[in-house]
């Protein structure tokens, strides 16, 4: 009888600890970023829409079409919200391609990539 009311007080304690933690911290992460070139002008992107370099958007390879992600440049402290519409990029090292608009409203499009911080906005 001890051991069975033993093993429920362990599995209630075991099972309270689990609800108990919250993630504190937040989601903020960072990788490098890249813009897309002017060619894919008028190009579908990979959720159907209609490529613009003058919009705020991005592409993000695991993202949910529609998240809508503030990023923001490690060197300017400068930032934007961008809305991921597009899969990639295909490189390694980046986690975003910003449209032209949105990489240049936090640096300079002579760069080709910038060091950034990027979290998912609720």
């Amino acid at each position: 009888m001890t051991k069975r009311i033993f093993l429920v007080i362990i599995m209630m304690i075991s099972t309270l600890g689990i609800f108990s933690f919250k993630n504190n911290a937040t989601d903020v992460k960072t990788s490098f970023a890249s813009f897309y070139h002017d060619k894919f002008n008028g190009r579908k992107t990979a959720s159907g829409e209609i490529f613009s370099n003058k919009e705020l958007t991005a592409a993000n390879r695991t993202l949910p079409f529609g998240t809508q992600v503030k990023i923001t440049n490690l060197i300017s402290g400068k930032s934007v919200v961008v809305r991921v519409n597009d899969r990639g990029p295909y490189h390694s090292s980046r986690a975003f391609d910003l449209t032209k608009a949105a990489f240049s409203s936090i640096g300079d499009t002579r760069r080709g990539t910038i060091a950034i911080e990027y979290e998912v906005m609720d």
